[in-house]
């Protein structure tokens, strides 16, 4: 199969004929239709994840059909289109049996413990547990997206922060799993303020329901401005990139009893963010951790989008090939990628 293979971490992958994977007993291969390009690849390529050894796939969203089946799985058949969280989980350990896969302490990543779906064909594991069935309408493109940014951003929102109709929500970041975060609390009813650094994608964050959006670049005090817009500080908070500065705004914006909700990634290789507790502590805040959302949990998330609620197509900018994606990767470290979500069609 064709793959783009990184073989030294920060150097330009290139896409190689590489041998094709086999299905374990558990698990399938899955032909892929469509994958995102998303900032945890990014982090993945630079070597900032342990998990990650060389030579290496990358690639984590995607969405596909299933070409081969292990000899143990008796869910899914050769030929059913499906998508997978990025979290693979064992199924068995009693964390998932208490129904937290997606923190099982034995999963698999495609993309990170694994070589991933930056292919033509990627094993994924315990397909029992883990695949889930796409509606015959809905665009591997799109589909795509739900295997990370959208379906983390609808756990953050939805599983962890239980965000409210009404309620006034700050997003700090507007990348792929930032936009999909407020277009979910639009279609759930809060008031979204939108941060980030590029115009182009407050424009986006603005068509798909923010009601207030801040220019990061221009704005001196961006908690103070969150407070000031919101009248008193958001009752939930997400940073939707992982930074310092976002994490710490993110914190500051939020008002009394608030709620934080962390999802953009901080690895030890960009250093440790200052979070304020002293703000944690006077204002009774809650901080949250979300990391994806286990197969059981799509439902929710599919009936949002088949109901037209969630314009989960719009969150898709860019279809490119497996050739554009080493070229996409470097772009989307230098800032240079543009809003929205970057799907490759192997």
């Amino acid at each position: 199969m064709r793959a783009v293979v990184t073989t030294t971490f920060g150097q330009l992958p290139r896409v190689a004929e590489v041998p094709d994977p086999v299905a374990a007993r558990h698990g399938v291969v899955v032909r892929v239709e469509a994958t995102g390009i998303c900032r945890s690849d990014w982090h993945a390529w630079q070597g900032h994840d342990p998990d990650v050894a060389l030579p290496h796939v990358g690639g984590h969203e995607l969405a596909g059909t299933v070409a081969e089946v292990g000899a143990d799985v008796r869910r899914w058949s050769p030929g059913q289109r499906v998508t997978v969280p990025f979290v693979c989980a064992c199924g068995s350990c009693q964390v998932c049996r208490d129904g937290d896969a997606q923190v099982c302490p034995h999963q698999t990543q495609p993309g990170f413990t694994g070589w991933g779906s930056f292919a033509e064909l990627v094993a994924l594991d315990h397909a029992d547990v883990n695949l889930v069935a796409l509606p015959d309408d809905v665009d591997s493109a799109v589909a795509a997206g739900l295997g990370c940014r959208v379906a983390t951003a609808y756990r953050a929102l939805v599983g962890r922060a239980q965000l409210q109709p009404g309620e006034w929500l700050s997003v700090h970041g507007c990348g792929g799993v930032g936009l999909a975060t407020v277009a979910i609390a639009a279609a759930l009813g809060a008031r979204v303020v939108a941060v980030d650094v590029s115009a182009d994608a407050l424009v986006v964050a603005k068509d798909l329901g923010a009601e207030v959006t801040i220019d990061a670049t221009t704005t001196r005090d961006v908690p103070a401005a969150v407070t000031e817009a919101t009248g008193g500080g958001a009752h939930v908070a997400v940073d939707a990139l992982g930074s310092g500065a976002t994490c710490a705004d993110s914190v500051l914006s939020l008002r009394r009893r608030g709620r934080q909700v962390q999802v953009g990634l901080l690895p030890a290789a960009t250093g440790h963010p200052q979070v304020p507790m002293e703000r944690v502590i006077a204002y009774e805040l809650d901080l949250l951790g979300s990391h994806g959302m286990a197969a059981a949990d799509y439902p929710g998330l599919l009936e949002l989008v088949a109901s037209g609620r969630l314009p989960a197509a719009a969150l898709v900018r860019r279809r490119i090939t497996l050739d554009d994606v080493p070229q996409a990767l470097a772009d989307l470290g230098a800032g240079r990628l543009g809003p929205g979500i970057t799907v490759a069609l192997p």
